[in-house]
């Protein structure tokens, strides 16, 4: 059985698709004999830059609300760090929001 990581991302809905091409073009979400599987979900993010912070989106100090995705997808375990790689370079924050985590008995 392959070392499977789910794979969480939000992103601002404006870049969805570019980070959906670029993850999918590394390897996520390979499922059987499909490739660029993902599920897409909208949502509000929420954040306030700090001191020394360059955002994309708003003014440090105050704070600010986005339209954002919230990718899942799947990822075999010697391509995450490449997959990581290609959704920091497709996302336009400078400290994207992502999450993975190992997951048991999938096929």
């Amino acid at each position: 059985m392959k070392q499977l990581h789910a794979l969480v991302i939000y992103v601002p809905r404006s870049h969805t698709e570019q980070v959906l091409i670029a993850i999918g073009n590394a390897g996520a979400g390979k499922v059987g004999k499909y490739s660029h599987c993902s599920f897409v979900a909208p949502g509000t993010g929420r954040f306030t830059p700090q001191e020394g912070a360059e955002p994309y989106l708003g003014k440090v100090g105050q704070p600010e609300q986005a339209a954002e995705d919230r990718i899942e997808c799947v990822v075999e375990q010697p391509l995450l760090a490449g997959v990581v790689a290609a959704l920091r370079a497709a996302h336009p924050y400078e400290e994207p929001a992502f999450m993975s985590w190992q997951v048991e008995g999938w096929r």
